[in-house]
């Protein structure tokens, strides 16, 4: 059997949620292998200031993410590609369930599960042979914390969807990244002293004494893409958070 190359040179990766945090720093690391890139987020001017910080080669288009017929139009004029990596999300807040506003909870798993799903629909006829699906769940799934019901429901049904998915679709290959606390602008919604004492608690109990930074996950989907074996599997990285 022929050994197949893992490269992303030459490579066409559509990225959604890419204008910051993790999917910015995915596509860059990418672009730095020699792969083509497209961003989309919805707001117009994030995109151009990320745009910045690519090649002069990477595309990026504005797009509601919330909105079924934005995802498949923007599929049916983006053309073929090799690689599509979902990172959408907003600003999780962390209520008890007595204090959950149902509606608010559906209006999360709008973008982070229900959008990722349509991406899937949509994007999966335009991926080229040997290409790959990459989504994004969390550690709340594993390891939930009071407060965490909305996000564990979230990453819990991701992950099932990428099993589903893995044996729908083969022989495209699809995984996710299973992130646990990263330094992203998802935590801006809590009061910088609060976040600040997050990210210093949290790493201190963690096995590798810090949280993670967006370029660690940006490398763990920069993994996916390229190996060539593995479909259907949730890639935990997390400092050890699942462990402690």
């Amino acid at each position: 059997m022929q050994k197949q190359i893992s490269t992303l040179a030459g490579k066409r990766i559509i990225l959604l949620g890419a204008s910051s945090g993790l999917g910015l720093a995915t596509a860059k690391a990418a672009a730095a292998e020699g792969a083509k890139t497209v961003i989309v987020s919805a707001n117009q001017q994030r995109i151009n200031q990320a745009l910045l910080e690519l090649p002069e080669d990477a595309e990026g288009y504005a797009v509601d993410l919330t909105k079924e017929e934005n995802i498949k139009g923007f599929f049916d004029r983006i053309g073929d590609f090799d690689h599509l990596v979902y990172t959408a999300g907003e600003n999780l807040n962390l209520t008890n369930i007595s204090d959950t506003e149902i509606e608010k909870a559906r209006s999360f798993f709008n973008l982070r599960f229900w959008s990722a799903f349509a991406a899937v629909k949509y994007g999966a006829p335009h991926i080229n042979p040997g290409g790959s699906i990459n989504l994004t769940s969390g550690t709340a799934n594993a390891r939930p914390g009071k407060g965490w019901s909305v996000a564990s429901g979230i990453c819990g049904a991701m992950e099932g969807f990428v099993r589903a998915m893995a044996v729908e679709l083969a022989p495209i290959r699809v995984n996710s990244v299973v992130p646990g606390v990263i330094k992203t602008n998802l935590w801006n919604s809590m009061p910088e002293a609060d976040r600040e004492n997050l990210y210093k608690n949290m790493g201190d109990s963690l096995l590798v004494k810090r949280v993670g930074e967006a370029e660690d996950i940006a490398l763990a989907f920069l993994y996916l893409m390229k190996q060539h074996y593995g479909s259907g599997q949730n890639l935990i990285v997390d400092g050890g958070a699942v462990l402690v």
